[in-house]
């Protein structure tokens, strides 16, 4: 058994980080990844880059073929660059396989050659990120025509008809993408309302706007069985009203939600303590229940951002190399975004949630068809909506559903975080035309609740 003292199991945006880091400062990296299509972690191979990247190719009318072979140059050349960025390192050891806990401090590799390698390692840290989460419904298991938000992204053919299962932010971005390639897309969601957490103005403006694409949504559906017919998959469900409806799809895509990658890990052969959801339990500088091993991303629960996961390396980073100061409890402010069309981006408390704290709030709200630059794009669609704390002048929250809602956001963001007063964001100097420049007039007044 080889003794290292560094081990990273996953090789995602914070465990790759990381190795780079603790490689340049002179310490022994092991690096396990259990495929060599997955160097760089999910969010280059699988998720974030690859889907935005065929989100705007269906936009932009390019064919669905010519959209996926563009988006495999790309991945591609991303997946070689970051296995070379830890591969050309002397002291990191990239090493293809499935890491299995022995003990506490202890793995097994079984190697994609099929060879099993035994470490010891000094820290430990698990960086296996997340998969999707498939529901209990019968007929799914096993079924050609079901896919995943992975391999939704690698068919050689576009699927004519396509059920998606979950109206949830990942099932959206795919049913507005599908539909500008040519898919007719039905949405099935077994809650009554979709996008029930997001401000009801805000929701029902993006419902019609997908519905006005051409979606079709199903809300309160029961699926009941999922069969085949000829070269269709057959969707038999109810509604409340328990009426019986048959739906036939040529792909079904599940777009249920994502869970913690822990299951590989065997992690009943250490003290790894996980939740009922299989998360690895972590405490404010991402230790778990074992000394000297870390989780890192979305193996521990909670948002499933590339972003997060590289804060996460920054804890990591501060605990090894600085003063420690930075934790997981800081990060109450996290801007989100929804890639539709228009976008959908988030930070701090929503009007709905602002209202159910009993936080008093000023409202400021504008509709996108004022902004020039929306009229530039030629899609004036969408709201602005910020929440100001009338004693102090800060922002508590934005809604922003407009397009390049993804970049402006940023700037709420880091207006929240500095503690900065909305009147500087009202009276700044912006360029034009610009989406930014929408603050000008966003805040001049609020409006009357």
């Amino acid at each position: 058994m080889k003794t290292i003292k560094n081990i990273i199991i996953g090789f995602g945006k914070g465990g790759k980080t990381l190795a780079k880091f603790l490689a340049q400062r002179g310490e022994q990296v092991l690096m396990v990844e259990k495929s060599n299509q997955m160097y760089g972690g999910a969010c280059i191979n699988i998720a974030c880059l690859p889907s935005k990247r065929l989100i705007i190719e269906a936009a932009h009318n390019t064919s669905f073929e010519d959209a996926i072979d563009g988006k495999n140059v790309m991945t591609a050349q991303l997946r070689k660059k970051n296995y070379e960025m830890l591969a050309s390192e002397d002291n990191i050891t990239v090493v293809d396989g499935v890491a299995h806990f022995t003990s506490n401090h202890t793995i097994e590799v079984q190697t994609t050659s099929g060879s099993t390698l035994d470490y010891k390692g000094e820290r430990i840290f698990i960086n296996t990120g997340a998969k999707p989460q498939i529901p209990d419904i019968t007929g799914l298991k096993n079924n050609p025509f079901v896919i995943t938000s992975t391999e939704a992204m690698n068919q050689s053919k576009l699927p004519r008809e396509l059920v998606i299962i979950g109206g949830g932010y990942i099932g959206l971005e795919f049913a507005n993408m599908f539909t500008n390639f040519g898919s007719h897309v039905t949405i099935l969601d077994r809650h009554e309302k979709i996008l029930p957490n997001e401000d009801d103005d805000i929701a029902e403006m993006i419902i019609q706007n997908l519905t006005d694409n051409g979606i079709k949504f199903e809300v309160g559906a029961n699926i009941k069985q999922i069969s085949r017919q000829d070269e269709q998959a057959v969707i038999t469900l109810t509604n409340n009203n328990q009426h019986e409806t048959t739906l036939f799809a040529d792909k079904i895509l599940i777009a249920t939600g994502r869970q913690p990658e822990t299951a590989s890990l065997d992690l009943q052969n250490a003290d790894i303590k996980v939740d009922n959801h299989g998360a690895i339990i972590v405490d404010d500088h991402l230790h778990t229940s074992v000394p000297n091993v870390w989780a890192i991303g979305d193996v521990k629960g909670g948002s499933q951002f590339t972003y997060i996961s590289l804060d996460d390396f920054r804890i990591i980073k501060d605990e090894l190399a600085g003063n420690g100061t930075r934790h997981v409890s800081d990060r109450s402010i996290v801007p989100t975004s929804v890639f539709i069309e228009p976008p959908l981006a988030q930070v701090g408390l929503t009007e709905k949630e602002a209202q159910k704290q009993g936080q008093d709030y000023l409202l400021f709200k504008m509709s996108a068809a004022a902004i020039p630059k929306a009229k530039v794009l030629k899609d004036t669609r969408g709201m602005l909506k910020v929440l100001v704390d009338p004693a102090t002048n800060l922002i508590l929250g934005a809604t922003l559903y407009v397009q390049e809602a993804q970049e402006i956001i940023n700037m709420i963001a880091l207006a929240m975080r500095a503690k900065i007063p909305y009147q500087v964001l009202r009276d700044q100097i912006y360029t034009h035309p610009t989406i930014s420049e929408a603050f000008n007039d966003l805040f001049k007044e609020p409006v009357k609740k």
